[in-house]
């Protein structure tokens, strides 16, 4: 049975060890948070994901996983920490360096290192390669090194680590082979070898080529804005050509991936990359899009009583990374004009800087509820939810919220061409 070491236990790293230790591998996590190391020995998870609370109850209970402060010896270190971008747009890549530093102490000839935090392109090479050598191994002889960049949707990760293809590549072709075969032991999928930097590339141009879609669909909102036209029944019907496929509209793009992931290659490429940086700008802008769009419909009112409802990039989830919710809620505090109240059911209230409410407490008094988050729970709100607002309005920027009654109006973020101003 081999060792594993998997550090960071965020999002992705703690979703992958529970699953190679439900295959039967030694696991040791590593994380540099000691209140989630102790919570994680405890059996107990601090992320919200489909079906991993009672897997990972099961493989602490059978002794498989434990979590540390500090690396230990392994056959396989897997490398899964963020890597956010500085103000400048440019990646920071200090967790990746910290975490292969951590490792050095432990690592021995023959180990594979595998690194799944997404990164600009030639980092493999330029830097984690020449750390690993610095301590006195050859990354090209005595280690085999690869990039393995995770391509999983939230909400589905359990199943998507075990039945997507694994992109695998290796600063040596004999590394991508390794590597590949300690994947091949938890994979369903097909699992594919390359060279370290095209599959740096291939994660970031997934993500990139999202974040375009979707920055044409946002373009196409505001475009039906000026000319008068439902968007959202625009691209249904555009998308009846076989070979159509556009994104859905909303409020802004987050979360790690479509939020961070294009800025890593405008970094190495930025006078070859006018349309990525394009598409990065029209998404950028959704934020102070909805945001107009709010101040139009209460144009009319002195103190305007917002809800929120949903602060998550993405439905389903409590991840709140890079989330444009979390923009419009600190625009609409800026404003000075509004009373803003902030509601969801996943998000606990430590992940966010200012106070949560109830769903009780959010629309009552509230003039407007505007939605945010596709979440389940909002999908499936009745009429009756909405019973103690003071003007029954909701602005739906993710197309998610069906109701058919006359007492509520509900504005869709692709068809604002109709929008009225909110009276007392």
């Amino acid at each position: 049975m081999k060792k594993v070491c998997v550090v960071g236990l965020g999002y992705i790293g703690l979703p992958t060890s529970a699953i190679f230790a439900n295959a039967g591998f030694e696991v040791v996590g590593v994380d540099v948070n000691e209140k989630v190391v102790q919570t994680l020995n405890k059996g107990e998870i601090h992320i919200e994901e489909n079906g991993l609370p009672d897997l990972f109850k099961k493989v602490v209970r059978e002794g498989k996983f434990r979590a540390s402060l500090v690396p230990e010896k392994a056959d396989v270190f897997i490398i899964a920490v963020p890597t956010p971008i500085h103000e400048d747009y440019t990646a920071n890549i200090d967790y990746v360096i910290d975490a292969t530093k951590s490792i050095l102490p432990y690592l021995e000839k023959g180990n594979v290192v595998i690194v799944e935090s997404t990164i600009p392109p030639r980092t493999m090479d330029d830097v984690v390669a020449p750390i690993i050598r610095e301590h006195g191994l050859d990354p090209e002889k005595d280690i085999y090194l690869a990039h393995c960049p995770e391509r999983v949707l939230p909400g589905r990760i359990l199943i998507e680590l075990v039945e997507n293809t694994r992109i695998v590549g290796g600063v040596t072709k004999e590394a991508a082979k390794k590597a590949a075969d300690v994947y091949r032991a938890i994979v369903k999928g097909e699992v594919i070898e390359t060279e370290a930097v095209t599959a740096e590339m291939s994660k970031l141009m997934e993500n990139t080529f999202r974040d375009v879609n979707i920055a044409l669909a946002n373009e196409l909102v505001k475009i039906s804005r000026r000319i008068g036209v439902d968007a959202h029944k625009v691209i249904e019907l555009a998308n009846k050509h076989p070979r159509v496929n556009i994104h859905l509209p909303g409020p802004g793009v987050g979360g790690h991936c479509l939020a961070v992931d294009p800025y890593f290659i405008v970094e190495k490429a930025k006078e070859e990359s006018p349309l990525i940086q394009t598409a990065r700008r029209i998404n950028n802008s959704m934020p102070h899009f909805v945001v107009e769009q709010i101040q139009r419909m209460t144009a009319e009112l002195t103190v305007p009583k917002v809800a929120i409802f949903g602060l998550t990039y993405k439905g389903n989830t409590d991840d709140v990374r890079e989330s444009p919710a979390i923009k419009i809620y600190e625009l609409l505090k800026q404003q000075g004009r509004f009373e803003v109240r902030a509601y969801d059911p996943h998000v606990k209230q430590e992940q966010v800087s200012f106070p949560l409410s109830t769903l009780e407490e959010a629309v009552d008094g509230a003039h407007l509820v505007v939605v945010l988050a596709d979440h389940n729970e909002f999908k499936n709100m009745k009429a009756e939810d909405f019973a103690t607002m003071k003007t029954k309005v909701i602005f739906d920027t993710k197309n998610c919220v069906h109701l058919h009654d006359e007492s509520i109006t509900v504005y869709k973020i692709g068809n604002l061409h109709s929008v009225n101003a909110i009276q007392e």
